[in-house]
């Protein structure tokens, strides 16, 4: 059985774990009752208002990237080291908020894609007869 440490649990607990580590925890919170109690104590602690440097960081999102910065990553319009942070941060650590993110904003830029191509081709259809042909000089 894996140990978890502390950090994971409380990402567990905010829903902010990658998905295998949660199916993971979840799996062996049935049948371990140490695991059981550890977490019934961290969630006892933050209710009672005792947070450390790290929950806090995570609690607050520091390490991620802005949705602007996301969107940028998307356009491949900002600096290689940020677009490699960005790509470590989502990838590898495995956020799932900006996961979501980030596929939102995809989802977003193929639906104004779409948009854009019906609009040209209604501006082109209303427009036709108007265009003058080359042999009616």
């Amino acid at each position: 059985m894996p140990m978890f440490t502390n950090q994971q649990l409380q990402s567990y607990l905010d829903e902010t774990l990658a998905s295998e580590l949660m199916v993971a925890v979840e799996q062996q919170l049935r049948t371990d009752e140490v695991l059981r109690e550890r977490l019934i104590e961290l969630a006892g602690r933050r209710e009672a208002g005792v947070h450390g440097l790290g929950e806090i960081w995570r609690r607050n999102r520091l390490s991620c990237p802005s949705r602007e910065q996301l969107g940028s990553f998307l356009l491949g319009a900002i600096d290689e080291q940020l677009q490699a942070y960005i790509a470590f941060h989502v990838e590898r650590v495995g956020c799932r908020l900006c996961a979501a993110n980030l596929q939102d904003l995809k989802s977003q830029q193929t639906e104004q894609s779409a948009s854009m191509q019906t609009r040209r081709r209604r501006y082109f259809q209303t427009s036709a007869g108007y265009l003058k042909r080359s042999s009616d000089g």
